[in-house]
């Protein structure tokens, strides 16, 4: 069991709840649209928020973000310690270098100096993309990413820091998988886990589904992003859905099936339909099903809390594979309400 590090108000590690975690794509810089990203990415459910920090002005302006925002706030540095430190000075509740990225060790005692008189914790991420080019002359690749972080680990250790996270990612799912199991036989720290430059959504989705899910059915795995090129709230979604279906979280959980020509209703459009008007419901731990007909609808998707089947005049719904109502088309959203209101109570 991992090592337990408090993130601002989050706990990591030794076995609690993985948490969700994302980055805004705004200036950091610009307090108000940043602010305003974050709290829509918590409303999605990300409970821990990353920020890029290039300059001086976006590491000072953590300070007014944080007055605004209610999850924990991570500084993301490359390059200059100083900005590292004045993050840190500014509120950041961990702050993310990346190994080779600070060219000197002093730079490095800097910014475990001011970590550790605030209780801030680093999260030490290393990139396939970053891996001085002697390792690869001395490892496989996916050795080499996880030496890269641990090399980083074992220099924050030298100077007696130990909050310490770490993070291995490659764009390359069994790359991705290989180094972040050698880092969790080689430390007991918290591990974030993601894919990098995972890609667009369909590709971030499979690539990263892959690699997190065989991760977290290992054991391994404290914190996760689903790295989306575009829309971050979709990495929110994406990670709570992922959760959800390893049973590691409760949640609203639909599923539908894939129809066939036996199908009496538009299966995907009333999945979207029903996904829409159970939005507030997200929270609740529920099991909706979709079917597209009654001959196999009721009998597959029993297992289902509550569920729908289509008929030639509308549908009917039923639970534990028992039907209970049947409906018109219209009323087909406001009787499953109903339905789930009653289930819940």
């Amino acid at each position: 069991m991992s090592k337990v590090i408090h993130v601002g108000s989050v706990v990591i590690g030794g076995g609690n709840p993985i948490a969700i975690q994302s980055m805004t794509t705004t200036k950091t810089s610009d307090v108000a649209r940043t602010v305003s990203q974050i709290q829509q990415l918590q409303g999605a459910g990300c409970e821990i928020v990353r920020v890029a920090v290039p300059d001086m002005e976006s590491a000072r302006a953590i300070s007014s973000i944080k007055k605004e925002i209610k999850i924990p706030l991570v500084a993301d540095i490359h390059f200059d310690h100083n900005l590292a430190v004045e993050s840190i000075k500014n509120g950041a509740d961990k702050v993310r270098i990346n190994p080779g990225n600070l060219s000197s060790e002093w730079k490095v005692v800097e910014v475990v100096r001011a970590a550790a008189e605030r209780g801030v914790p680093i999260r030490v991420g290393a990139n396939i993309g970053s891996v001085p080019d002697e390792l690869f002359s001395r490892y496989s690749r996916p050795v080499a990413l996880a030496e890269a972080g641990l090399k980083q680990v074992r220099l924050l250790e030298k100077h007696g820091f130990g909050e310490i996270v770490v993070s291995v990612k490659s764009s390359d799912v069994l790359e991705t998988i290989e180094a972040t199991k050698y880092i969790a036989r080689m430390t007991d720290y918290p591990v974030h886990i993601g894919v990098t430059e995972a890609g667009l959504y369909e590709d971030a989705i499979i690539r990263s589904s892959v690699a997190l899910g065989y991760l977290l059915l290992q054991g391994i795995g404290d914190t996760i992003r689903i790295s989306v090129a575009g829309d971050p709230i979709l990495e929110v979604i994406a990670a709570k859905k992922l959760l959800i279906s390893l049973k590691m979280r409760k949640g609203f959980n639909l599923i539908a099936c894939p129809t066939c020509a036996r199908a009496e209703i538009d299966v995907a459009q009333l999945s979207l339909e029903v996904q829409r008007e159970m939005s507030d419901m997200n929270d609740m731990n529920i099991t909706v099903a979709v079917m597209g007909c009654v001959v196999n609808g009721i009998g597959e998707g029993k297992h289902a809390d509550i569920g729908i089947a289509g008929t030639k005049s509308g549908a009917v719904i039923f639970k534990n594979g028992r039907i209970i109502k049947t409906v018109e088309r219209s009323a087909i959203l406001e009787e499953l309400r109903k339905q789930i209101q009653l289930l819940v109570r």
